[in-house]
């Protein structure tokens, strides 16, 4: 869904605030590691059904966090494509994918609503499709990465040490 997160931000916060709920402003990303449920933000984007189901189940808070598209991300996925091995055409081709997402540095680029429940984080997450394509893009690069020094190493290379027996 291709929306404008930093309105969407805005309506959320000032829906929250109306709320009894605590609002904890979290990192993007802080939640990675701990065991998650997250909410089917493709069919069902009301996120005020999300934070009724926070209610419903007894949360007393409610962890939000944004994050906003900066230039070093393209940056980064442009030194990337110097890495790769690709023709003139592709070189080219990934360059201006990056380029035409220049216009989006400074957005928000991903909108995370988050409660604990019996030991679980129940997540609602939200990027624009503009942001997802700039993943995809990104994977796609990666995908033309040479192998790293190493990746073929096998346990002989432990000198004898080891032993398989």
């Amino acid at each position: 869904m291709d929306l404008n997160l930093d309105t969407l931000k805005r309506e959320i916060i000032e829906y929250l605030e109306n709320t009894d709920l605590v609002v904890f402003r979290s990192n993007p990303g802080g939640l990675e590691g701990l065991p998650m449920v997250v909410w089917d933000s493709e069919n069902h984007p009301d996120y005020q059904m999300f934070i009724d189901v926070a209610r419903q189940v007894g949360a007393k808070m409610v962890l939000f966090a944004s994050r906003e598209f900066e230039e070093t991300e393209l940056d980064e996925a442009l030194d990337e494509i110097e890495d790769c091995e690709l023709s003139r055409d592709e070189r080219r081709e990934f360059e201006g994918r990056l380029r035409d997402l220049r216009v989006f540095v400074g957005v928000t680029c991903s909108l995370e609503l988050a409660f604990d429940y019996e030991s679980r984080m129940y997540v609602y997450e939200v990027r624009p499709d503009w942001y997802e394509e700039f993943l995809n893009t990104c994977d796609e690069i990666a995908a033309h990465l040479p192998a790293e020094d190493g990746a073929g190493e096998s346990d002989s290379d432990l000198g004898g040490y080891f032993s398989r027996n």
